[in-house]
């Protein structure tokens, strides 16, 4: 199924991202994390793009492949442009075509300072105008609730948001964020401005303090107070805070539902143990 019919049957979806294994690790550590989230029927799992961001260490078709084919799964491919050519590009769509991928998430992707970047795209938007010349697929693509760390202001970034929508995405994912005020003042622009695509709402379960202030300095998201005081009160002791932040999750995901949110999008950093607990908790709510 394309994800353009996907949300036409219900809401909200629920689905689930994962990412390779780093370079030194094999495709099969992959099945562990599948295995644990196949059970909680996700609408479909997205697959970041391989570990070095470029066609030679990809692994996402192959992961893709697995999550069809082997679990009968819907994958949304991730695909970046910032270190691919028009020719990389061709070869992943040909690839994924061939293993039945009908989804990909269009995105531009991190700057690799170590890697210099490729200039045949320069923006997602161009990606997603490509992709959506050369074959059958359905296209998703990134949101930002507090605005694109790069855009200069957020109705700038709201009008690139409806190109990127006119040049063929049909789903928006949004990034991580704490405050649901945000989303829900970033959707109300988002209608106005005529974007009436389904918008999910990327929610991150918080697990170590570095890791998310790693995660929100890469991004431009905030910490609210309330996570803040939790971060603070819990970052020298892992499982108090895991399990805060897994509150902290659940109450995000609660409160989404109640306004009516087309899909909650739950980054597992491949931990399927953090995924099944959420979605046990909103269970009923699905």
């Amino acid at each position: 199924m394309k994800i353009s019919k996907l949300f036409e049957e219900h809401r909200p979806r629920f689905s689930l991202e994962v990412f390779p294994p780093k370079k030194n690790g094999g495709i099969e550590t992959i099945y562990e994390t599948l295995d644990g989230l196949k059970d909680l029927k996700p609408a479909f799992i997205s697959v970041t793009y391989g570990a070095g961001g470029n066609i030679a260490d990809n692994s996402t078709c192959e992961i893709c492949s697995i999550i069809k084919n082997k679990y009968n799964i819907m994958p949304i491919a991730h695909l970046t442009c910032v270190n691919n050519t028009k020719a990389d590009i061709d070869y992943i769509l040909n690839e994924l075509k061939t293993v039945g991928v009908e989804n990909i998430l269009a995105l531009r992707g991190d700057i690799n300072p170590d890697v210099p970047p490729k200039h045949d795209f320069k923006h997602a938007d161009e990606l997603v105008s490509y992709i959506k010349a050369r074959g059958d697929f359905s296209i998703s693509a990134a949101c930002y609730p507090e605005c694109h760390p790069d855009s200069d202001s957020m109705v700038s970034d709201i009008l690139h948001l409806k190109h990127k929508v006119d040049c063929g995405a049909e789903h928006l994912v949004s990034q991580l964020f704490f405050n649901n005020e945000d989303f829900y003042e970033f959707r109300e622009k988002c209608r106005i401005a005529g974007i009436n695509v389904p918008i999910e709402a990327g929610i991150m379960p918080v697990t170590s303090k570095s890791g998310i202030m790693r995660m929100v300095s890469m991004c431009g998201a905030s910490i609210p107070k309330k996570l803040a005081k939790m971060l603070n009160r819990f970052e020298n002791n892992p499982k108090a805070l895991e399990d805060a932040g897994i509150a902290y999750a659940i109450d995000q995901i609660v409160d989404l539902i109640s306004s009516d949110v087309d899909g909650i999008h739950l980054y597992t950093m491949n931990k399927p143990y953090i995924a099944q607990r959420i979605f046990a908790a909103v269970e009923s709510m699905r």
